[in-house]
């Protein structure tokens, strides 16, 4: 009878120990449940903040596109209208990229797919603008093999060719090196334009007598007839126009600013792909763990 006492006393005790072992268990677990809530809440505000200043270099430089000016001929050329088709994607993405991060609770599937999108055509402009795949983007106006398959058109060059004519750029040029020596000329910094169609090129190695006049040197007559050296003309409306040079300098002129916005398309829609993906990831996992 002692014995069976005992033994009752011993298991009502385990039976209360691992009751309290299982409260103070599950109220541990309670209380380390707000605290990864709060994380996790921490965490989308940061995303959150993020994607919605990662949208402001998108608003300047849609600003940029509308208020800069199509200089050196490129009017001549469908640039323009890929600027503004440029200007309204990025207005686009703008709208569509904040109105998925404040309204991602209740599209949040939906809104990224929406987002995305938007996100990958830009990118693949922005990867044709910088020279990316050149076999496949030479189709793509702005890209560097677009803009040498079609300034290498006669049909195009000769109305650009006019154009850069028109803007004074040599005469300006022979005016300002007027009072210039030959001594001083090479120091004289130049723009693409006027070195490549103001003056002839490099390798011709003729000798400077002014701006718009230049003698070949003997040697020269001499060797190895030079086409490129052969087009250029000491005659103030011919100069350099028709040369390759000046076809060279005028493409660079322009890939300078679809380089630019190039890089600058493809830097932000890979940092937008990540906010985004990362605001759906922990979005989904902050409804898992509630």
């Amino acid at each position: 009878m002692a014995e069976n006492g005992n033994q009752t006393t011993t298991t009502h005790e385990a039976t209360v120990e691992k009751q309290t072992t299982a409260k103070l268990t599950t109220n541990k677990t309670k209380d380390q449940m707000p605290t990864t809530t709060s994380a996790v809440k921490r965490i989308l505000f940061s995303l959150n903040t993020i994607s919605f200043l990662l949208s402001f270099p998108i608003l300047f430089c849609i600003v940029w596109l509308l208020y800069v000016r199509h200089g050196n001929c490129e009017h001549l050329l469908p640039l323009p209208k890929l600027q503004n088709g440029v200007v309204v994607g990025l207005i686009f993405l703008f709208v569509i990229s904040n109105g998925v991060v404040f309204l991602r609770s209740r599209f949040l599937m939906l809104g990224l797919i929406v987002v995305m999108v938007p996100l990958i055509v830009i990118l693949t402009i922005g990867s044709a603008l910088i020279g990316a795949y050149p076999l496949e983007s030479r189709f793509i106006p702005g890209s560097p093999g677009w803009l040498k398959m079609v300034v290498n058109n006669d049909n195009n060059w000769n109305p650009i060719q006019s154009c850069i004519y028109n803007t004074r750029t040599c005469q300006d040029l022979a005016v300002q090196s007027s009072m210039i020596k030959s001594y001083d000329f090479p120091m004289k910094h130049l723009s693409p334009i006027e070195s490549g169609c103001c003056i002839p090129p490099s390798n011709c190695d003729m000798k400077y007598v002014n701006i718009t006049y230049w003698e070949k040197k003997a040697d020269v007559y001499n060797g190895p007839p030079d086409t490129e050296c052969d087009l250029w003309q000491n005659n103030v409306n011919k100069l350099c126009y028709n040369c390759y040079s000046c076809r060279k300098s005028f493409i660079n002129t322009l890939r300078r600013k679809w380089y630019k916005l190039g890089v600058f398309l493809v830097v932000m829609t890979i940092l937008l792909i990540v906010s985004h993906l990362l605001l759906f990831v922990v979005t989904m996992w902050d409804r898992y763990a509630s």
